[in-house]
């Protein structure tokens, strides 16, 4: 293989690449307004771009989307306080434990008024998602 081809042999015949700006694509939605001024109305056309619809997740509440009696772990973390006892009497929105994932706390609060029972969760121990922290019971 050599390359001294290019330098003695080779006639450049290729055409000399040239830009071509593509196309202005936008999502425009003309919308036609009527306007008054001094008593005297106008009509105008505006280009505005489409409205963008953003899809949101539903937002998950501060007690981890618990229901019934449990108290339930939204996600996998470890527990690093315990605000509660066992037989504590809590109100809706108490703080019950709160998880730490990723150097993130999250708050566990109660999601009804009642008293604490079975709880077992530990300071310092790794829970998983779905995991029951603890029961609050009707009084």
């Amino acid at each position: 293989m050599y390359t001294s081809y290019i330098e003695n042999e080779f006639h450049n015949e290729i055409p000399a690449f040239a830009f071509t700006e593509p196309p202005l694509e936008t999502h425009m939605a003309p919308e036609n307004l009527i306007a008054e001024v001094n008593g005297k109305r106008f009509e105008i056309l505006v280009h505005a771009p489409k409205p963008v619809i953003k899809r949101h997740r539903a937002k998950q509440t501060m007690v981890g989307g618990s229901s019934g009696s449990g108290l339930v772990s939204p996600m996998q973390g470890t527990v690093v306080k315990i605000a509660v006892e066992e037989g504590s009497k809590v109100e809706v929105g108490d703080l019950i434990i709160v998880l730490e994932a990723m150097k993130m706390e999250q708050p566990l609060n109660a999601h009804k008024a009642g008293t604490i029972s079975n709880l077992t969760a530990v300071i310092g121990s790794t829970v998983s998602s779905g995991t029951n922290l603890c029961d609050i019971i009707d009084v």
